[in-house]
């Protein structure tokens, strides 16, 4: 997930490790770093991302699939941990990095708020696998980095600010702060502040008072400060809803109460449940191909400066600016992909919170190692996750809002045949409730604009390419209409 990268603490040299399996294989001391420093830095990197526990499980049990099914709690925060484990021991021993991986926020969102109200959940999860193994198919052809060169830096700017926008719209609406209005056909706006207006009732108030103790400890700098904040301001919710005695539904879907246990048997009941081929028989051809488009492009350009970061940060990058293992990391990240499908948590990818670790000394794939078991322990702990009300949690959407937010910077503004499509890119997704809409308002803003200024020979092919999807994909229902197709 991106966000800011911590400070690097350039660590002192290391003195000659033993000449072990361990030392050899992670090249500890080669990397002039210990076994101490990559526990410690696992331990740091799996308490700066363990927020993921929680807030996969709000975003993916918030919205219901075409059937109106929602996921289970307790089995999302299962498979949440499962692959988050799996995977980060994977990128551990054989990316040699100190990379950890777990579902990516804004992927989840395109899954729960894009895929899952036009199919089925096994459709939807279906599609993230096809994601992940188109991402590894480009990985060992060659055109991911293709790919990436063709796409205007501006709109790559963009559709991340875009998703940190539609993330923090999501916080505020399902802690309350922001409601739909009833009938909003006979009135000038179709939101609203609070349920008639104003702010009342306790939970927005909980959510408030969460939303600026996040931003104070983001804005300080403090590692783990998204997992503290929820932490804290669902101690207060526990303690707020005892006073008050406020009724569960205020709360939403999870009422802040005091779990009966704080361990219970992994669910693994999500495990295996997808089906590759439903959607497109039930959302359609074009808008199936669309969607993992989407999920291809936000997953592997957030991958990319993720790895390429925290590779810079811990000084592992050659003497040409290559990181080390790079087609294997990439694989990796990929087969994270396919497992977060399989397993249905959603797409899973490399974590900037990584440098967390980094910034404790680690090094190596070592402290990735210690990071994913401390996932597998989790396993246990469905019982903490479902006391977490949307109120405690949706702070930290809003975090996440600002830490993708912030790449807006890098967009030049005065460039408008990039400016504009940019700009288009960052409203559409809000407004729309659809990052794909977003990412295909880019595109065709950009052809078109090109066009108009004689530069159509700027566009890459691959970009026309994906434009022509994109205006199929918008002109759906007239082209339905013209060829006769119900």
């Amino acid at each position: 997930m991106p966000g800011p990268v911590a400070d690097a603490v350039t660590p002192a040299p290391a003195p000659p490790g033993d000449d072990n399996a361990l030392n050899r294989w992670f090249r500890i001391s080669e990397r002039g770093s210990t076994p101490g420093r990559e526990v410690r830095g696992g331990i740091a990197t799996f308490f700066a991302m363990a927020y993921i526990l929680v807030l996969n499980p709000i975003i993916l049990t918030s919205s219901a699939d075409m059937n109106h099914v929602h996921l289970h709690t307790d089995q999302v925060v299962t498979v949440t941990a499962l692959v988050a484990a799996v995977m980060t021991v994977i990128m551990g021993v054989g990316g040699n990095l100190p990379l950890a991986i777990a579902t990516g926020l804004g992927l989840n969102a395109v899954v729960a708020f894009q895929l899952a109200p036009q199919m089925s959940w096994p459709d939807a999860m279906g599609l993230v696998v096809l994601e992940g193994l188109l991402i590894c198919l480009l990985v060992v052809t060659g055109l991911r980095q293709a790919i990436m060169d063709a796409i205007p830096p501006a709109i790559k700017q963009a559709i991340a600010v875009g998703i940190g926008m539609f993330i923090a719209f999501i916080g505020l609406v399902d802690a309350g702060f922001v409601t739909r209005i009833p009938d909003a056909a006979h009135n000038t706006t179709p939101v609203q502040l609070g349920s008639n207006g104003t702010l009342t009732g306790w939970p927005v108030l909980v959510f408030c008072v969460g939303v600026l103790l996040t931003v104070s400890l983001v804005a300080r700098r403090m590692r783990g400060a998204i997992l503290i904040s929820i932490v804290v301001m669902t101690i207060v919710a526990i303690i707020v809803n005892k006073i008050a005695d406020i009724p569960d539904l205020a709360w939403g879907t999870n009422p802040p109460t005091v779990p009966h246990k704080l361990v219970a048997t992994p669910d693994f009941g999500l495990v295996g449940n997808f089906s590759l081929f439903g959607g497109f028989r039930d959302a359609g051809v074009v808008t199936c191909i669309l969607s993992v488009f989407t999920l291809v492009l936000s997953d592997f350009f957030d991958a990319m400066g993720t790895i390429v970061g925290i590779s810079t940060e811990a000084g592992l990058l050659d003497e040409k600016g290559r990181v080390p293992n790079i087609g294997r990391v990439l694989f990796i990240d990929g087969a994270a992909a396919v497992a977060g499908g399989l397993a249905s948590s959603s797409s899973n990818t490399a974590f900037v919170e990584s440098a967390a670790g980094v910034g404790e000394g680690a090094r190596t794939g070592l402290a990735s190692v210690v990071t994913g078991a401390l996932f597998a322990l989790s396993l246990f702990l469905s019982p903490l996750a479902g006391v977490v009300p949307a109120q405690a949690a949706a702070p930290a959407l809003v975090a996440v809002g600002f830490l993708l937010m912030a790449q807006v910077r890098t967009i030049d503004w005065t460039e408008f045949d990039t400016a504009i499509p940019a700009f288009l890119t960052i409203a559409v997704m809000p407004f729309t409730y659809s990052i794909t809409n977003g990412i295909g308002a880019g595109f065709l803003s950009y052809v078109v604009l090109k066009t108009a200024l004689g530069k159509a020979r700027e566009v890459h092919p691959l970009v026309w390419g994906v434009s022509v999807c994109f205006l199929a994909y918008f002109a759906i229902d007239p082209l339905q209409q013209a060829f006769g197709v119900n």
